[in-house]
C-alpha cells in the first residue's frame, strides 16, 4: 500500500463519507446534521452526473482502447462505485430514520405521511393540492412493451426530475399492470408544507412532503382508484459533450450543450426499495436502463431539498449559531480601499470577514479619475452579482473592463454566460476562455495612471471566487496588493489570457500550466536539500483535493528524505500514507466549506509561503489558467500560518486520513484542551478587532 495511490473516485466517495459523519453527529445540531445530509445527497447527484456518467462513455470504448487509455477496468470501477454507495445509503437511511426522525419528534416537530394527517391536516392539504400543485401537474402513462415495440415511448423525464409511478391496479400478469407516471413540480411548489396543528397538540410542528399531499389526492385528481405512487428519481449525464472544441464559436458551442444538457443519458435510476419488481421492470425498459443505474432508497428521495426542511420559529439553538461576517481592522472605516492597499498589504479571509470590501473596491475604481482600465477572471458568478454590477457601473464611468469569463464552469455555465452578455452589451471586452483550457484563476486588476504618468497596480489574487454566496459558505483568503512587482506579474497573466503573450514569463507568480509544477516540485526539492544536510526541513500544504502522481510521489521523496510533511486535504486525497510513511494528512468538515489552497515551506527557518487558486490535480496544473503568488508581508505570512496551525491542532472536525486510521476522527488527548479550527480562527479574528 506504501506506494500505491487510491483511485480517484473511491477517494471522493471517501469524502462524502466524511460529509455523512456530520450528520451521523450527535456533536452537530439537529438542523445542521439534516442539512448535511442534504450535502451528501447533493454530492453523490453531481458525482454520478458527472464522474459516472464519464465512466459509463469510457466503457463504451473498445476493450483494446480502454486498456490501452486507462489504467482501471471502467466497468470494474462501476461495480466498486454501486458497492460503496449502497452501504453509505444505507447508512443514510438509518441516520435519518434511526437518529433524525426521532429526535425531530423529541423536539415536538414531526415528518409526517398522507394516512398520519387528521381530518382537519386532510382537508387544509387537499385544498393546498387543489390551488398550489394541481394547476402545474402532468400525467403521464407508462407504455406496455407492445406499446413500445410499437413506437409508443414514455415522455423525456427531465435530470433530477421527482417522479411518481403510480400504481392503479395490482397486475395478473406484469404486462397487464397500469402504471401512470406524475412528475412532482417541487420547483413550483416546494418540497414541504407545513400543517396546522392538531387540537390534541397545539404546541406541536407538523410537516409533510408535497410527495405525500400528492399521494393523498391523487384518486381525486385522477378520478380513479389507486393503488400506491411510488417515488423515483432519475439522474442523467451533465457532462458538456463538445464535438471539436477548436473549430467554430465555443460560446456558441456552450450555449447549444447547455440546452441538451438534461438530455444525457440516465447515470442513477433511484427508486423506492418498496416497488413492486414487475413495475421496477417496466420502468427499466421504458427508460432503457442497465442494471448498475438502479439504486433501491427509501420512499422519499431528492435529499437536497432539505436544505429547506421548514424550521419552528423561535427553536434557533437547532441550527448553528449565527457567525455573521466581521468587519476587516484595516479596511472597515478606511475613506479609500485603494489608499490602504498602496500603503500595505491585505489580506481578507472569508467567511470570517466581509466579502463587501470585494465590490467596494471595483466601485471605487469605477469612480476613481484615474482609473483608466479593470480586469477580472470570472469563474462562478453569483445570480445577482453586486461585483458584476459594479462592472457595468464601471463602463458607465467611462472605465476600460476586460472580463475574462469560463463558459465551462460545471453547473455554473448559464449564471456566467447571463452576466457575459450583460457586460458585452455595455461595451465590456469579454473573452470565454479557451476551448482546451479551463481559466479557474481567481484575479482582478486595476491600473491606475497617476498624473506624474506613473502606473500604479491594484492586485486582487485569491483561492475563491468572484461570488458573494459563496463568500458566506467557503473559506478562502485573498491578497489585496499594490507591490509593482506582482500588479506586472498579474498583468502578464491578463495579456496572456488576451493573446498578447503566448508565455506570461511571470517573475513571481506560479502560473499553470506553465511554471508552476515546475516551481512547486523544486521548492520540495529545496527542503530535500536542507533535510540531507541536516536542517529542519519541512512542508505544511492546505488544498481541496492531492491527485497528480507527480506531486505525489515528490512528496513521499520529501519525506523519505526526512522532511517534515503535514497536508490538510478536503476532497479527493489519492496520498494515503502507509504506518511506515512519515507523512501526516488530516481532513476538516465543518460548517463552513475548506476551499483555500495554502503552500508553506520551512526554507530552513525562513518560511516561504503561497496561496493561491490551484490544488495539486492533473487539471490545475496541465489543463487550468491557475495562479498562486508568494506572501511577501511579514504580518500576513504569521497570520496564515497561525491560521494553518490552527487547523492543525484541530481535535473536534478533522479526521485522520492514513491507511490504519481512514476518516477517524481526531481525538483529544486528556490535557490538549479541545480546539476546533473554524469557530478558533472567527474567535481569532473578532479578538483583533476587541483589542483594536
Amino acid at each position: 500500500m506504501a506506494n500505491e495511490l487510491v483511485k480517484r473516485d473511491s477517494s471522493w466517495l471517501e469524502f462524502n463519507a466524511r460529509v455523512l459523519q456530520e450528520a451521523a453527529d450527535p456533536r452537530v445540531p439537529l438542523y445542521e446534521r439534516i442539512r448535511f445530509l442534504a450535502i451528501y445527497s447533493s454530492n453523490l447527484d453531481e458525482f454520478y452526473r458527472v464522474r459516472v456518467s464519464s465512466l459509463r462513455q469510457f466503457k463504451k470504448l473498445p476493450k483494446n482502447e480502454r486498456r490501452r487509455l486507462f489504467t482501471f477496468r471502467p466497468k470494474r470501477e462501476l461495480k466498486n462505485i454501486r458497492r460503496t454507495v449502497y452501504r453509505q445509503q444505507e447508512e443514510f437511511g438509518r441516520i435519518f430514520r434511526d437518529e433524525i426522525l426521532p429526535q425531530l419528534v423529541d423536539e415536538n416537530i414531526h415528518l409526517i405521511h398522507s394516512d398520519q394527517m387528521d381530518d382537519a391536516q386532510r382537508a387544509f392539504a387537499a385544498e393546498h393540492f387543489d390551488h398550489n400543485i394541481k394547476p402545474h401537474l402532468e400525467l403521464h402513462w407508462l407504455p406496455t412493451e407492445d406499446e413500445q415495440e410499437a413506437g409508443h415511448e414514455l415522455p423525456f423525464l427531465d435530470d433530477g426530475q421527482l417522479c411518481l409511478a403510480v400504481s392503479l391496479n395490482e397486475p395478473e400478469a406484469e404486462e397487464t399492470g397500469e402504471v401512470a407516471l406524475v412528475p412532482l413540480p417541487v420547483d413550483r411548489t416546494g418540497r414541504f408544507l407545513v400543517l396546522p396543528s392538531p387540537e390534541d397538540d397545539p404546541e406541536g410542528y407538523y410537516v409533510i412532503f408535497t410527495d405525500s399531499v400528492v399521494r393523498a389526492n391523487l384518486g381525486r385528481w385522477m378520478d380513479r382508484r389507486v393503488d400506491f405512487g411510488y417515488s423515483f428519481k432519475l439522474s442523467r449525464d451533465a457532462e458538456l459533450y463538445i464535438d471539436n472544441e477548436f473549430d467554430g464559436d465555443l460560446l456558441r458551442k456552450i450555449e447549444h450543450s447547455l440546452a441538451t444538457r438534461d438530455t444525457g443519458l440516465p447515470t442513477r435510476f433511484l427508486y423506492d426499495g418498496d416497488m413492486p419488481s414487475w413495475m421496477l421492470n417496466r420502468l427499466k425498459r421504458a427508460l432503457h436502463l442497465s442494471k448498475y443505474d438502479m439504486i433501491p432508497g427509501a420512499r422519499y428521495h431528492n435529499f437536497n431539498d432539505f436544505f429547506t426542511f421548514p424550521q419552528p420559529p423561535g427553536r434557533e439553538y437547532l441550527a448553528y449559531e449565527p457567525l455573521p461576517p466581521l468587519p476587516h481592522l484595516k479596511l472597515e472605516n478606511a475613506t479609500s480601499i485603494m489608499d490602504v492597499i498602496q500603503a500595505t498589504d491585505v489580506l481578507l479571509s472569508f467567511p470570517y470577514q466581509k466579502y463587501d470590501y470585494v465590490p467596494q473596491l471595483i466601485r471605487e475604481a469605477a469612480d476613481h479619475p484615474e482609473v483608466r482600465k479593470i480586469r477580472i477572471t470570472l469563474y462562478r458568478v453569483a445570480k445577482r452579482s453586486q461585483v458584476v454590477s459594479n462592472l457595468l457601473y464601471a463602463l458607465q464611468q467611462g472605465k476600460q473592463v476586460e472580463a475574462f469569463v469560463e463558459a465551462k464552469a460545471r453547473f455554473d455555465e448559464a449564471s456566467n454566460l447571463y452576466w457575459g452578455k450583460e457586460m458585452t452589451e455595455a461595451g465590456a471586452y469579454v473573452r470565454y476562455s479557451y476551448p482546451a483550457v479551463k481559466v479557474h484563476t481567481k484575479l482582478l486588476h486595476i491600473e491606475r495612471r497617476t498624473e506624474e504618468g506613473d502606473t500604479i497596480h491594484y492586485s486582487y489574487i485569491g483561492t475563491g471566487n468572484f461570488n458573494e454566496k459563496t463568500a458566506k459558505l467557503y473559506t478562502d483568503h485573498a491578497l489585496l496588493t499594490a507591490r509593482p512587482a506582482l500588479g506586472k506579474d498579474v498583468e502578464r497573466v491578463f495579456d496572456l489570457l488576451r493573446g498578447r503573450l503566448i508565455l506570461p514569463r511571470c517573475k513571481h507568480l506560479l502560473v499553470a500550466p506553465f511554471n508552476m509544477e515546475e516551481e512547486f516540485l523544486d521548492l520540495i526539492d529545496h527542503e530535500i536539500e536542507i533535510a540531507r544536510e541536516g536542517g529542519h526541513a519541512y512542508i505544511f500544504l492546505k488544498m481541496n483535493s492531492l491527485e497528480e502522481e507527480t506531486m505525489i510521489a515528490k512528496i513521499r521523496e520529501a519525506a523519505r528524505a526526512g522532511v517534515q510533511v503535514r497536508l490538510i486535504v478536503r476532497g479527493i486525497c489519492r496520498l494515503v500514507p502507509g504506518p511506515k510513511e512519515h507523512i501526516k494528512i488530516i481532513s476538516i468538515i465543518d460548517r463552513f466549506l475548506e476551499h483555500a489552497r495554502i503552500f508553506i515551506f520551512g526554507n530552513n527557518g525562513a518560511e516561504k509561503v503561497y496561496m493561491g487558486s490551484a490544488d495539486w490535480m492533473n487539471r490545475n496544473l496541465y489543463r487550468r489558467v491557475e495562479v498562486v503568488t508568494p506572501i511577501y508581508d511579514h504580518l500576513i505570512k504569521l497570520e496564515l500560518r497561525r491560521i494553518m496551525d490552527m487547523q492543525w491542532r484541530d481535535n473536534q472536525r478533522a479526521r485522520h486520513i492514513s491507511e490504519r486510521e481512514l476518516n477517524r476522527y481526531r481525538k483529544a488527548g486528556p490535557d490538549a484542551g479541545t480546539f476546533r479550527a473554524q469557530q478558533d480562527i472567527y474567535d481569532y479574528f473578532r479578538r483583533q478587532l476587541d483589542g483594536a
